[in-house]
């Protein structure tokens, strides 16, 4: 302890007085907290002084053993690159949305001649449009289908290019569901006006998109394009439909972002949103935000809107909100600086306003209630069903830290094994390990099971590393003995160990010839379940991966003129061998050392080949 508190005191007279980013570590390594600081000197060294620390900074101060710090030119971009590494590493004593990733947005590739609309979970810096996030995929999946209807948008993925036309349409131009910008039905210009349509409707500007529609409609009429001018009509009625739909919040045309953050009981908030676009309610999402306990609204309303701006695709004109914000003028530099123009943060007390906010903390209320729901049944599903477990198998203690194998084979080629990781009943992904087996020859499913037995557990005692609470083999009586003999023979004959049969979901253990059977409603059953269904998916998923690897490297050897070299430079250009084969020579030709005789040589062997693999 005296070691750490010198060598930490040494760090600290090197931290300069300029702003920046710093990152706690914990004796392992892992980062538990990260902040900014207009001083790093003046602020990291505060956690190391006597004062009045809060309850949860006090305990974070004692798992500190060791800090770093990225220097920033000014205080915006120390905010910036905080919310960054927050949403990146996830530390535990920080505020932390929750599952913030999982959110979906619907993106509109405009960097594409004739551009695609699609749902995606990747907000990425590249150019296109993004729209959202929501939090309900069904409506999603249902505004993209009348976009589609009613604009006639492609939905295939072809790279297709002004000017290149293709022998013949797909289906969906046949049956009016596509406009045929592949054979050169429409105009890339018309194509884009139509974008422009849908952005406005993503947009929640309907009036704005009605009084356009109106007029490219009349145009059209006018120079008796009728055809035109019926498809701009129709898509008028449904937007007049749509627009009759959604709810006036204002008669004023401005956008709104209404937040509502409230607290429970058990260290979670709810920040709900309301999103006003043109004076109307177009959506809501809610954000949980953990980490909660002890912080203060003011504090936990300016980390989730300092983590949701980072990541959002749109801005509003004005940002209402019911709680107090910890240094509000960075977040509205930093919002002038995403979308353009000052935006409006206002604390409403009264009016219409105030009323939108109380809409928003009903909202929240409800929403909290029903995660605290979900969160009771979450901790009977893990850490109860870890604690039940444990009592069914009397093992010394609870299996909080569990190991569960699988081995992967088809027709006895390229036999791959996998290791998932659970720990107090949840997945740790981090941590899953996969195997080639390197000494069997066949389909031998118990060699290979001693193999990365011996593989995995030689090398945890090498490396003193923690041994699991428990071991699941997926299988019945052969590889449970295959995995425990191993065991036994390195010195781990009383490693908790046991093997679980698919088929009547049978539970055997060492040197006992009868089955546990816990009843099917059992959560202890369901967690083990869980963990050899996750075995199985990862070794299964790493055995494609290895038979299309070797599907593309023998194809890729076939083509005349394709040697080593080249095979690897189409294989790093393009990814794949299903983006190679979908290739156009044009895109062919891109590739260094790919001339354009060659690109035709693999342009037509792979078109000619392919069902032959």
């Amino acid at each position: 302890m005296e070691e750490r508190q010198a060598r930490l005191e040494e760090q600290l007279k090197q931290v300069p007085d300029q702003p920046g980013v710093y990152r706690m570590r914990d004796e392992s390594g892992v980062i538990i907290y990260v902040g900014k600081a207009k001083s790093l000197r003046n602020r990291v060294r505060s956690y190391f002084r006597q004062g009045n620390h809060t309850f949860k900074t006090k305990i974070m101060v004692d798992h500190i053993d060791d800090f770093d710090y990225i220097i920033t030119d000014t205080e915006v971009e120390a905010f910036i690159l905080e919310a960054n590494m927050i949403k990146k590493y996830q530390p535990k004593f920080n505020i932390r949305l929750k599952d913030d990733k999982s959110y979906p947005f619907i993106k509109i590739t405009v960097t594409e001649d004739f551009p695609r609309i699609f749902k995606t979970r990747l907000v990425k810096n590249d150019g296109n449009k993004y729209f959202g996030p929501f939090a309900d995929v069904n409506a999603i999946y249902k505004t993209i289908d009348v976009i589609k209807d009613l604009f006639q948008l492609r939905t295939c993925k072809k790279d297709i290019i002004a000017g290149e036309k293709a022998d013949r349409p797909c289906l969906n131009y046949h049956i009016n569901k596509c406009l045929g910008p592949c054979i050169g039905a429409v105009s890339k210009e018309d194509y884009a006006e139509l974008i422009d349509q849908v952005s406005l409707f993503l947009s929640g500007r309907q009036e704005d998109l009605i009084k356009e529609v109106e007029a490219k409609m009349q145009q059209a009429a006018e120079v008796k394009n009728y055809e035109k001018a019926a498809r701009f009509r129709d898509a008028l009625a449904a937007f007049k439909r749509l627009g009759e739909q959604q709810k006036v919040m204002s008669d004023k045309n401005i956008d709104q972002d209404i937040v509502a953050l409230l607290t429970g009981e058990n260290g979670q908030a709810c920040c709900q949103l309301l999103l006003v676009r043109g004076g109307r309610l177009i959506g809501q999402e809610y954000f949980i935000l953990e980490g909660a306990n002890a912080e203060s609204e003011a504090n936990l309303m300016s980390s989730f809107l300092q983590q949701y701006y980072e990541q959002a695709a749109t801005y509003p004109d004005e940002l209402l909100l019911n709680q107090d914000l910890v240094e509000e003028n960075l977040l509205a530099d930093r919002l002038a600086q995403k979308k353009g123009k000052q935006v409006k943060i206002n604390f409403p007390q009264k009016g219409a306003k105030k009323r939108l906010l109380e809409m928003a903390e009903r909202n929240a209320s409800q929403n909290l209630k029903r995660e605290e729901i979900k969160a009771r049944y979450e901790e009977k599903r893990t850490s109860g069903a870890v604690e039940e477990l444990g009592e069914i198998l009397e093992l010394d203690n609870p299996p909080v830290y569990i190991e569960g194998f699988d081995i992967s084979n088809i027709q006895g080629t390229n036999t791959v094994a996998s290791l998932v990781v659970f720990r107090n009943g949840k997945s740790a992904r981090q941590d899953y390990r996969r195997f080639k087996i390197k000494t069997v020859a066949g389909p031998d499913d118990y060699a290979s099971m001693r193999e990365v037995v011996e593989r995995r557990y030689t090398k945890l005692l090498r490396e003193d590393l923690p041994l699991p609470d428990l071991i699941l083999i997926d299988g019945g009586k052969g590889q449970l003995n295959a995995a425990y003999g191993v065991l036994d023979h390195l010195g781990l004959g009383d490693q908790p160990i046991i093997g679980l049969a698919k088929r009547e979901e049978e539970i055997f253990l060492p040197g006992q010839s009868e089955p546990v059977i816990i009843p099917l409603h059992s959560t202890a059953l369901h967690l083990l379940q869980r963990v050899r269904d996750e075995a199985h998916r990862f070794a299964v998923n790493y055995h494609r991966k290895l038979r299309s690897r070797r599907l593309t490297h023998s194809m890729l050897d076939d083509i005349p003129g394709v040697g080593p070299g080249r095979r690897q430079s189409l294989l790093q250009h393009f990814g794949s061998l299903g983006k190679i084969r979908k290739a156009t020579i044009g895109q062919l030709k891109e590739v260094e050392g790919i001339s354009t005789k060659t690109a035709r040589k693999i342009f037509d062997y792979l078109r000619e080949n392919m069902r032959a693999y």
